[in-house]
């Protein structure tokens, strides 16, 4: 019959340097998401915005969250 240790079936966890790389990861993509979606916007026409109910002046604070905090989260 075998024994097994202890360390054996302790799950791996992240030290806290690769938390950081992930969490700095993670704001990258994000930033770059939100980028995206910016000039996505820039690139439609006045009347374009005004049927989804945004004014160009109002696109960044849309993409982050400002006018509806709901929009604002990514999934």
């Amino acid at each position: 019959m075998s024994t097994m240790s202890p360390t054996a079936t302790r799950p791996a966890t992240a030290g806290p340097f690769v938390r950081w790389i992930g969490a700095c990861a993670h704001a990258l993509a994000v930033y770059f998401d939100r980028r995206a979606a910016i000039k996505a916007l820039h690139e439609l026409d006045d009347r374009g915005l005004r049927d989804i109910g945004l004014a160009r002046c109002h696109i960044e604070a849309a993409v982050g969250g400002a006018l509806n905090p709901e929009m604002g989260r990514l999934r």
